[in-house]
């Protein structure tokens, strides 16, 4: 049985497949919450104080932020606006189920009086 070296230095090449690889991920990835955050956005269809509706607010915005980190190279600063985006979207779906489910419970708590 051999054992690799793991000293082995990469080539050219293989860097570049390496970077190529680790983009494609890298873009896979942003695509995927870019598309979780227009879907989570569907459910916000109230209207801010000025008649805008939140989905296109937060549709507006999520594309800004998008764009403004477009050319960032930097991978731990790519990765921490991906895990930041991903928590984002999480917490404002949460918040957004929990007062749903209040709204349900006082709504069920009124009809309740009856």
């Amino acid at each position: 049985m051999v054992k690799k070296d793991k000293t082995h230095i990469l080539d050219d090449e293989e860097e570049d497949e390496l970077t190529r690889r680790r983009l494609t991920s890298t873009r896979r990835e942003t695509l995927s919450l870019y598309r979780d955050i227009l879907r989570a956005t569907r459910f916000f269809i109230w209207p801010d104080p000025r008649g805008v509706l939140w989905r296109d607010i937060l549709r507006e915005n999520a594309r800004k932020e998008f764009e403004e980190a477009r050319f960032e190279k930097d991978p731990e600063i790519i990765t921490r606006l991906l895990i930041g985006g991903r928590d984002a979207v999480q917490v404002a779906l949460d918040k957004l189920a929990e007062k749903q489910r209040q709204e349900i419970a006082k709504s069920r708590g009124g009809d309740q009086g009856w």
